[in-house]
């Protein structure tokens, strides 16, 4: 499912989230990560929702196996990049982050003022307020930046 590569990033995340260090991952640890992330009052309701995604304790073996599920369903690059393109018109590599945030809060699954927060905070916008969405897909699907 994993190269040892993706494995050995996966532990390294893993390890990192075990704030306590017991080899699990519990609600206290989901907390703390939030917490070091920056997201104080992260809500019960909400943590538990996350805990209850998984049958039993959150070990290394179970985070993997969830995380395989859940890159299972992730578009290739190129479906993505072909999406984006729609609204890349003048096929310059980039989309006025603005139009990014009108399509995502009004259009399908929409997404929260907060959720775009989020999102511009990981993938800012350049000075003129484009988004680079082709190093955006990269990102959703090799889960780092290019080195360009």
């Amino acid at each position: 499912m994993f190269d040892q590569s993706q494995i050995q990033e996966f532990k390294e995340a893993f390890t990192i989230m075990d704030q306590n260090r017991d080899g699990f991952i519990d609600k206290e640890d989901l907390r703390d990560t939030f917490a070091a992330l920056g997201r104080i009052n992260v809500k019960n309701e909400e943590l538990d929702a996350m805990v209850k995604e998984v049958p039993g304790t959150m070990n290394f073996t179970v985070f993997l196996t969830m995380f395989g599920e859940k890159l299972k369903g992730t578009d290739p690059e190129e479906t993505i990049l072909h999406a984006f393109k729609v609204f890349d018109t003048e096929g310059k590599g980039f989309i006025k982050a603005d139009f990014i945030k009108e399509k995502l809060m009004t259009q399908a699954d929409r997404f929260s003022e907060e959720e775009v927060k989020q999102m511009f905070a990981a993938f800012p916008p350049d000075v003129y307020g484009n988004l680079d969405y082709r190093n955006l897909c990269y990102v959703i699907t090799h889960g780092e930046e290019k080195d360009e």
